[in-house]
């Protein structure tokens, strides 16, 4: 098949999400695949002038070597509200260009305004269109006065879709909830490389490489670290507490992490908030192999936060690793209770909670849960869906 995948994020820069595994997998199986993307973070390149051009990566991969995507990005103008306005633009002639030069059997969205085109154009051209849902993605709109606009923009693809795909139930009710058919709406859970994340990695040099000794407690964290993540609260905890064998690993970049670097020289906390930075894809299942417990302490009242399930959790889980998380809506409908997932009401509780529980134990009821969840049986779910539906 040809797959033509339209998505409002860096497909390259961004750590590999659903969609990175799902297609680098359908092109070891012989699909051709070209991705539309955006520049997400062009704020931070403004300074190189106010128009980006348009630019084609070919052979890109993440995560498996023998994998070819290419990549796709349009121009646009780099001004706030007008970089939507031009990107709507770009994106319409890319979309259209690519449906007569590429002839796509099926086309696939990962966004809003690029996607509503597509599934426009899509229906024109009479090429199935699938919306696969990993977020509630007009909350993500950093302007919150376009937040509306881009909730109706959501509904219209919802409308204009043949089959839509979340990936876990939460979001499957926040679906239908914006119009999608419940006939049409699917589940199709993240996936786990169970080669690369698996309990018998050993992690001893990692704790030895940052100074963790065999009875100190590490917990961990990776990702983006947005305001909202509540790593920082969990940080502040770690410096006022009394936690003497309690250490915090902090994996990966974003927004807070100049002010995890204020707090770890407030409290002068040294070795016990561990501050790596960005890390490579490949680095990332030793690192958790390190830890005793992972974490997800985002603020329960975030709305970005209410119906999500991100990737990671099953990462961690599938390493036998127990979460302490926030009471988010979302981990709760998909994993239920006594699943290897602790909750808590607050960020700043998760160090108490963390000195409460069997860390092996709990670990084990994990990793019993998501046994089921290895990449290749899900991408032959999605792939046998994409065939229905280029019938």
């Amino acid at each position: 098949m040809k797959i033509l995948v339209v998505q409002e994020s860096n497909w390259i820069e961004r750590n590999p999400h659903q969609q990175h595994h799902l297609m680098e997998r359908l092109s070891l199986r012989n699909h051709e695949i070209r991705v539309i993307d955006y520049d997400i973070n062009w704020r931070d390149t403004r300074n190189q002038g106010l128009i980006s051009k348009r630019i084609v990566f070919k052979n890109v991969h993440k995560i498996h070597d023998q994998a070819s995507v290419q990549v796709i990005r349009p121009g646009f103008i780099k001004i706030p509200v007008l970089n939507y306005l031009s990107w709507a633009w770009t994106n319409w002639k890319e979309i259209n260009h690519q449906v007569k030069e590429f002839k796509p059997d099926v086309i696939i969205g990962f966004g809003l305004i690029n996607t509503h085109i597509a599934a426009g154009i899509a229906k024109k051209h009479n090429i199935p269109f699938v919306y696969y849902l990993i977020d509630v993605l007009f909350n993500l709109i950093p302007e919150k006065s376009l937040q509306l606009i881009g909730k109706q923009i959501n509904k219209g693809v919802m409308k204009n879709s043949d089959t839509i795909i979340t990936i876990n139930k939460k979001l499957s009710e926040a679906a239908v909830s914006l119009g999608a058919c419940s006939d049409r709406t699917m589940v199709i859970d993240a996936g786990i490389d169970q080669e690369k994340f698996n309990p018998q990695i050993d992690g001893s040099l990692i704790r030895e490489k940052y100074g963790v000794k065999d009875d100190e407690l590490l917990l961990f964290f990776m990702g983006w670290i947005y305001q909202f993540a509540g790593v920082k609260e969990v940080a502040e905890e770690l410096g006022k507490g009394q936690y003497e064998k309690i250490k915090l690993m902090v994996v990966g970049d974003g927004d807070a992490y100049p002010d995890l670097e204020k707090i770890k020289s407030k409290y002068d906390l040294g070795e016990k908030l561990i501050l790596t930075g960005k890390k490579p894809y490949d680095q990332i299942p030793e690192l958790i192999a390190a830890a005793d417990i992972c974490i997800l302490p985002a603020h329960p009242d975030e709305i970005i936060m209410q119906d999500i399930v991100p990737i990671k959790v099953y990462e961690y889980m599938a390493m036998a690793k127990p979460v302490i998380t926030t009471n988010l809506p979302g981990i709760r409908v998909e994993f239920g209770e006594d699943n290897g997932i602790i909750y808590t009401e607050k960020s700043d509780n998760i160090l108490d909670v963390a000195n409460q529980i069997n860390p092996r134990e709990i670990g084990q009821k994990a990793l019993n849960l998501v046994r089921n969840n290895d990449w290749n049986k899900i991408t032959d779910k999605f792939e046998d869906v994409l065939k229905l539906s280029s019938k």
